[in-house]
């Protein structure tokens, strides 16, 4: 109770120091109050609160807005005593498709660089409150799951998925990295499985999310009301009352033998390889000895991919197996506002543009081959910051990380 009554007190004062922040930045002047709150719905029950991403049209794409609502909700669910644990959903076939990347490319398209760093900060600080979240958390992840709408799920206490369920991480297609915390969860799957599902932005079902450790509990969608129905009813915010409420309406989960996670020692061989280039060598060995429809499949993703989001990507991960989910976040913050500076390249714009708005699928990527991705180019990205730019500002000596 005592460390409880010292966090709230070090919170409220960090309020105060960011208040003025949030008006100006985390709301931009084109949302109104309406807009925001009907993105980001709210429900609250006995003992628990419920957010709801209410973009269904957009699958659930997250703007900078909803985004700075999640935060200002969690953190005062967090202060009140009367709530004892907490939920997402999402409402339509989506829990959610990642960041708005279409927002994104317009702004950069129109130069403004700064509410995408803005959308950046926002997104990656609600990632590391969720990560070092005080009360337990219940990600209902319903449909699509992709690139930063599991960011903002993956780091709660506890992860349902269902039949509907599908997770990807499908940054390097559109020139860009997986990122708000990828490069740490990523990097703590079995073996290498999670290079591979950051290179080549392969999909994964709910039972395989659950069998690789990606998701805690599996139900069939039509379950759902009754899961809503019993954490309705909780009065505690015991964890184990709440993982066996979860538990009650789960199912167990069986690999098909067509699962990609069946492949997990020719995937390590292959993924476990130095550079993407003896990534690339591995998988046509393998293709070539085994005639396995997965390295068929992987080898065309990479040959589709950006070259220079496939070298990030590798180090991305790699270092992020050795650092601590704020220092991954502060890292990508770095990559991210290296990337959309286009500094070495506009491989960001230029996939956004031929995956989600031509749509004529042919991108044409600069530098356009492996063998042109120089390593100065890739460190670029992970360099720190101008002087004049501050890094990202995370509440370390408040918040405890509990990954």
């Amino acid at each position: 109770m005592q460390r409880f009554k010292c966090f709230l007190a070090a919170r409220r004062s960090l309020h105060c120091n960011y208040a003025h922040f949030r008006t100006i930045s985390a709301l931009p002047n084109y949302a109104t109050v309406n807009e925001i709150e009907d993105d980001v719905l709210v429900e609250g029950k006995a003992y628990s609160r419920s957010s709801i991403l209410n973009r269904p049209d957009s699958l659930n794409a997250l703007t900078t807005p909803m985004v700075a609502r999640l935060n200002r909700l969690y953190e005062s669910w967090e202060e009140n005593p009367d709530i004892g644990f907490v939920l997402m959903k999402n409402n339509g076939r989506a829990f959610s498709s990642g960041s708005d990347v279409v927002s994104l490319y317009n702004n950069l398209c129109n130069g403004n660089v700064e509410d995408s760093k803005v959308f950046f900060q926002t997104l990656y600080k609600f990632v590391y409150l969720l990560g070092t979240y005080f009360k337990p958390h219940v990600a209902i992840l319903n449909g699509l799951t992709f690139g930063a709408g599991a960011g903002i799920s993956f780091p709660g206490m506890f992860r349902v998925v269902t039949d509907k369920t599908v997770f990807a991480t499908p940054e390097a297609q559109i020139g860009f990295h997986p990122d708000a915390g990828a490069s740490f969860y990523l990097s703590r799957l079995p073996g290498y499985l999670g290079e591979y599902l950051a290179l080549t932005g392969e999909k994964l079902n709910g039972v395989e999310m659950v069998a690789c450790g990606l998701a805690t509990h599996y139900s069939l969608k039509e379950r759902l009301p009754m899961i809503d129905e019993r954490l309705s009813k909780l009065m505690t915010d015991d964890t184990t009352v709440i993982e066996n409420s979860l538990a009650q309406y789960g199912d167990l989960v069986y690999l098909d033998e067509t699962s990609v996670l069946k492949k997990i020692k020719s995937i390590d061989k292959c993924f476990s390889q130095d550079t993407v280039e003896e990534i690339l060598e591995a998988l046509k060995k393998e293709a070539i000895e085994s005639h396995s429809e997965w390295s068929t499949t992987a080898l065309k993703k990479l040959k589709e991919a950006s070259p220079l989001s496939l070298k990030v990507t590798l180090q991305s991960i790699r270092e992020g197996r050795y650092q601590a989910l704020d220092l991954c976040l502060a890292r990508e913050y770095r990559m991210s506002c290296n990337w959309i500076s286009k500094q070495v390249s506009n491989d960001f714009s230029e996939g956004v543009r031929a995956r989600l708005v031509d749509k004529d699928f042919a991108p044409k990527w600069d530098p356009p081959t492996l063998r042109d991705v120089s390593k100065d180019m890739v460190d670029c990205h992970f360099a720190p910051l101008p002087e004049v730019e501050p890094e990202l500002n995370l509440n370390t000596a408040v918040r405890e990380p509990s990954l």
